[in-house]
């Protein structure tokens, strides 16, 4: 296990080291200072303790949704709806913050995670009943679903819970009580990100250590064999899905509380499917995703102050993430075409031998 996790971890310091090595030769052809912009980019998301408070921040959401799109992954799940359960995760946890406004913090916020959970996970059970018993694609249902949930989540704070006043799509503000804790002064890190660390270690758990994590490992790597072996696929999709939902409407929920306090219509701008790249760089572990989650967040943290200080978009951002998924589909892909035109090879000469 320690050795796949050192090859693991060095494969995903490559294909980070080459995305930024091909971002600079991007800022250099631009005319850009490459060097100076990762120095400032650098200093900016972990050059003091503010500035690594920050980059935790940015990256606990990271943590759940890469979790979330993980245990799908697992599973053989291809999950594209962890942004639909982020956004009814983040309005459940809203509305039970402005609803129980006279209840002690240490039950509301209990209180308010777990309806942001539950209402994820109820989320996630739509496409999963759709395919665990209909055999319908989760791909569709999923992305389908996602615009359902943000339009619906946006109705609702423009419709029945409208705030005269209000000049974005937002809810009223959850009472103080409900305000998660802070972990630093003058930083909006907060106790969601301890209770991503939990989810994490929880799902590490749950995967390595149960009947339900062996299950879900093997339907995700053979399918027919899970069927053969009698094992319950149908429960264990549900449950995946459940589970995946759940996750993904905690990360909706320490959103809603700890950084808005409030459910902001349009809040999210990708976090969910910021999962599929987490679960991809991260190789699909535990331990991966939380290492990928903070590379991605103190990129996303420092981008601001880069902006400002080398006149460099924080569109490079975006660019060296795509070039992260690119170098990550290189790696997965190429073996799979060299084996694939290895075995013809063999096959053709094979065959011509056996004409002589």
């Amino acid at each position: 296990m320690k050795t796949s996790f050192v090859a693991s971890f060095s494969r995903t310091l490559v294909t980070v080291l080459l995305a930024l090595l091909v971002g600079g030769l991007i800022m250099q052809l631009s005319g850009k200072d490459a060097m100076g912009a990762y120095q400032v980019l650098w200093n900016s998301a972990v050059g003091s303790p503010r500035a690594l408070a920050n980059t935790l921040l940015a990256a606990t959401p990271l943590i759940f949704t890469g979790l979330a799109t993980l245990i799908a992954f697992k599973a053989g799940i291809f999950n594209v709806g962890v942004e639909g359960s982020l956004y009814v995760g983040a309005f459940a946890a809203a509305w039970v913050g402005f609803t129980f406004v006279d209840m002690p913090g240490i039950l509301l916020i209990p209180l308010a995670f777990f309806a942001g959970g539950l209402v994820g996970g109820l989320w996630g059970l739509i496409p999963g009943y759709l395919k665990a018993r209909l055999r319908v694609d989760e791909i569709v249902t999923t992305i389908m679903l996602n615009y359902v949930a943000i339009l619906f989540t946006n109705y609702l704070v423009t419709g029945p819970f409208f705030v005269p006043g209000m000049a974005n799509a937002m809810s009223a503000e959850v009472a103080p009580q409900a305000q998660l804790p802070r972990l630093m002064e003058r930083s909006q890190l907060n106790i969601s990100f301890l209770l991503a660390l939990v989810v994490l270690a929880l799902v590490a758990f749950l995967l390595r250590r149960t009947a339900l994590g062996y299950e879900i490992q093997t339907l995700g790597t053979n399918a027919t064999f899970a069927r053969w072996m009698g094992m319950p696929v149908a429960r264990t999709i549900l449950l995946v899905m459940f589970l995946s939902g759940l996750i993904g409407g905690l990360a909706g929920a320490g959103q809603a509380l700890g950084v808005h306090y409030r459910f902001v219509g349009g809040f999210s701008q990708g976090l969910g499917f910021d999962g599929i790249v987490i679960t991809l760089l991260g190789r699909n572990t535990p331990g991966g995703v939380l290492l990928a989650s903070l590379f991605l967040g103190a990129l996303r943290s420092g981008a601001s102050t880069m902006e400002m200080f080398t006149q460099i978009p924080r569109d490079l951002i975006d660019i060296v993430t795509a070039l992260l998924i690119f170098f990550v589909a290189v790696e997965v892909t190429v073996p799979k075409v060299w084996k694939y035109w290895r075995g013809g090879s063999k096959t053709q000469m094979a065959a011509s031998g056996s004409e002589r």
